[in-house]
């Protein structure tokens, strides 16, 4: 197979990975640099170009999408649709599960379990939308956040409506979610592909965090999760669209919550704490479904 790699960074474990799998069970892996790629938008024939040369011939299209290239790196796969190429996650599940808010109203309808959350254009009413999520603490989240970034907690409910006002100042959009005390500032993160749980693992914030992303200095360790946490995972999935993806649990007294729906999951800290092949089951999941013209939206939405 002819397999595409929209990245902008080669060199990330992930990505390096991805590519030493297809390579193994011998495929082709080009690594494009998403911003580099253009199009001509008015073709009868959708075209794609990088480098002065037409991207033609791929049998699949693996995004890795940095979420602060969504608008474009979606546009770039869309083309790709429109082209028959099979895409890993298709155009429209990765922006409805870049947009924070979209995820959680889908969730929510599904009665996927979540942390109590409200949402709000005015700081008029602040005092109303922190006792909505149960009262201090509470966590303040921008929704154009990542990695724990624009992720504050509000451990008084002054210091709450403090940070809420600023957020606001700036004209950015937040959340102010409940705080999960139980959780223990730990949460669990579930590799999902095609349907299946396939490694899980617990991360810890680092001291006095109560962030636990890896690269913030957290830990991870292997956990067996509950077959409830399982079927929790598999289904926020399903509900994004998602065929590989990284869910991201609490558990809390009321059984797991979902925090957030990843589209482009790191392997490394998984793969290293679990020691399983994930990069091998990944491109194993694109051997058994890529077929062309098989995309569910073929570029719309």
């Amino acid at each position: 197979m002819k397999i595409a790699m929209l990245a902008r960074n080669p060199d990330l474990y992930s990505h390096r990975r991805l590519v030493e799998a297809a390579e193994t069970r011998g495929h082709q892996m080009d690594v494009i640099n998403t911003l580099l790629v253009y199009m001509n938008i008015t073709s009868h024939r959708p075209d794609l170009r990088y480098g002065g040369e037409r991207l033609t011939g791929y049998d699949a299209v693996i995004p890795r999408i940095g979420a602060s290239v969504t608008f474009y790196g979606t546009a770039v796969l869309r083309q790709f649709e429109m082209m028959g190429v099979w895409p890993l996650n298709e155009s429209v599940a990765i922006g409805r599960s870049r947009d924070k808010l979209r995820s959680l109203q889908l969730l929510a309808r599904a009665g996927i379990g979540l942390p109590v959350t409200a949402f709000a254009h005015s700081t008029k009413y602040s005092d109303d939308l922190i006792e909505i999520a149960g009262g201090a603490p509470v966590v303040i989240k921008l929704l154009e956040g990542t990695q724990g970034i624009g992720v504050v907690l509000g451990e008084t409910h002054n210091s709450a409506k403090s940070v809420i006002d600023a957020f606001r100042g700036v004209k950015s959009h937040i959340l102010v979610q409940e705080f999960i005390k139980e959780a223990g500032n730990t949460d669990i993160r579930c590799l999902v592909v095609g349907g299946k749980v396939v490694a899980s693992m617990k991360r810890s914030g680092a001291e006095g965090d109560f962030r636990s992303n890896l690269h913030r200095g957290g830990s991870a360790q292997i956990i067996k999760i509950t077959p409830e946490e399982r079927s929790t995972a598999v289904r926020a999935a399903k509900i994004m669209g998602l065929n590989v993806c990284g869910v991201d649990l609490l558990r809390s007294n009321h059984g797991p919550v979902v925090m957030e729906v990843n589209s482009s999951p790191g392997l490394e800290g998984i793969e290293k704490t679990t020691g399983k092949d994930i990069a091998g089951r990944i491109v194993e999941f694109i051997e058994q479904n890529a077929k062309p013209n098989k995309t569910k939206t073929r570029g719309r939405g």
